[in-house]
């Protein structure tokens, strides 16, 4: 499994539950975000160590740009950090006020999916993260 069908399906997923209106899958997508940010295992990764044919590609969603790494930390998790906590902020702090969030989230992280690049993926790269 890669992160770019990944992504893909957690944006369908994210989609799904906006517009059934199930927030406990919302909250469940945000723990397992925060569960594989926290932990670094990430579900395309065990995945793919499972089927036994993980080859970690350092360049998959950079379109080929060469960033200057600044960390250890990697992109990935903060990715995931970044979308469970734009997703708690927008789904339990401010519910009314940013209803918006959370579905440009979704479509975002669908189009991501579809096209392999993700804008917030390039941004933590281009911050320095591995």
């Amino acid at each position: 499994m890669s992160n770019r069908l990944y992504r893909m399906l957690f944006g369908s997923a994210l989609l799904i539950a906006l517009y059934f209106d199930l927030n406990e899958a919302i909250y469940a997508l945000v723990a397992l975000s925060l569960f594989e940010a926290i932990t670094n295992l990430r579900i395309p990764r065990v995945v793919s160590m499972l089927r036994k044919d993980y080859v970690p590609d350092p360049a998959e969603g950079t379109l080929g740009i060469p960033f200057r790494t600044r960390t250890t930390f990697a992109a990935e998790r903060g990715w995931r950090f970044s979308v469970s906590a734009m997703l708690l902020l927008s789904v339990l702090v401010y519910p009314e006020e940013l209803w918006f969030i959370p579905w440009f989230m979704g479509f975002a992280i669908l189009g991501a999916g579809i096209s392999g690049v993700c804008p917030m993926f390039l941004a933590m790269k281009w911050v320095g993260l591995k």
